[in-house]
């Protein structure tokens, strides 16, 4: 089976150590969403993957080979700072760019015209990038990872300053290309679609892969979780639950009176002991046990802060870099 593996990869820069034996693997068809906080380390392990940066140590491999130059140039990079040239048209671009992956000028303009009508820029082949919208541009810069038909995606927030519709145009690109057997790994900070597009997710903080899995696996907690809705003071209500031994409370924005309770383990008491003191205290409109999300494990694992490397000093240092 194909696949990219990451392999203990390190990266210290002056003052941070951006990469702390980052390890894990991306797999033939399949999506994998790797997320963090800004500063956390994906940009950094990005570009180490492709190449652009080396690490001090650790490995890239596909299908178990180290990637070596030829073999990036099988792989589709989209970075995060978009690297077109704003006054080239889109078309000449995306040839040249074909070209440079090793494919002919008929192969390459055939691609090309395939890929901005599949992204919707078909129209503006002929208009240099400068004069399209940033939401296009960027559908342009997802055309120059794919016109090579890549072996491999690398992606890094393909999803930033899209629109719902060019949003759903990509996630059906992503799917098709994850279906025809292609790895596709891809950063955002849209938890909510990572959690809807992605087959596994890992969690990175200061340069640490802190959790890994499927979405299932990381919605699945140790510490149940329980919607409680009653009809008195919200603020009352967030009082009784936390009142309960080992429980933490949040209150549920726009729904006044009912907060989400995690509860320190599974025993029948605490739940009963919860229910008991909210029927006490008013009516209980709903009392219902509920799975975290992944914006929900999220803010678990980053909770404590990325510091020094959650710093804007430090994140610049890796932007940089």
């Amino acid at each position: 089976m194909s696949v990219l593996e990451i392999d203990h990869l390190n990266k210290t820069y002056t003052h941070l150590r951006a990469l702390s034996d980052l390890t894990f693997d991306v797999r033939a068809g399949e999506i994998f969403g790797f997320v963090g906080s800004n500063g956390a380390g994906k940009t950094t392990a990005m570009r180490i993957m492709l190449g652009v940066l080396a690490a001090d140590s650790g490995q890239v491999r596909w299908n178990g080979v180290e990637l070596d130059l030829d073999a990036r140039r099988r792989v589709g990079y989209m970075p995060e700072e978009r690297g077109l040239y704003p006054k080239m048209k889109v078309g000449e671009q995306l040839v040249y760019l074909a070209r440079l992956h090793g494919m002919s000028a008929a192969e390459a303009t055939t691609a090309v015209d395939l890929w901005t009508d599949r992204l919707g820029v078909g129209a503006r082949r002929g208009d240099p990038v400068e004069k399209l919208s940033l939401g296009n541009q960027q559908r342009v810069q997802l055309a120059a990872a794919l016109v090579h038909d890549p072996d491999v995606l690398v992606l890094d927030e393909p999803f930033s300053g899209l629109d719902p519709v060019a949003v759903d145009v990509m996630s059906a690109v992503l799917r098709e290309r994850a279906q025809a057997g292609v790895p596709v790994i891809f950063s955002s900070h849209q938890l909510d679609l990572v959690e809807r597009l992605c087959d596994r997710v890992g969690i990175i903080r200061s340069g640490t892969m802190e959790a890994l899995g499927t979405i299932d696996e990381l919605r699945t907690t140790d510490r149940p979780q329980w919607l409680l809705d009653v009809h008195a003071e919200p603020d009352a209500v967030l009082a009784l639950a936390e009142a309960v031994p080992g429980a933490r409370a949040r209150a549920v924005p726009g729904r006044p009176g009912t907060v989400v309770v995690e509860l320190s383990d599974s025993h029948d008491s605490a739940e009963q002991q919860l229910l008991g003191r909210a029927l006490a205290l008013g009516s209980v409109r709903e009392f219902s046990r509920v799975r975290p999300t992944l914006a929900d494990r999220f803010r678990d694992v980053v909770s404590a802060e990325d510091s020094p490397a959650g710093s804007p000093a430090d994140t610049r240092d890796e932007e940089a870099a």
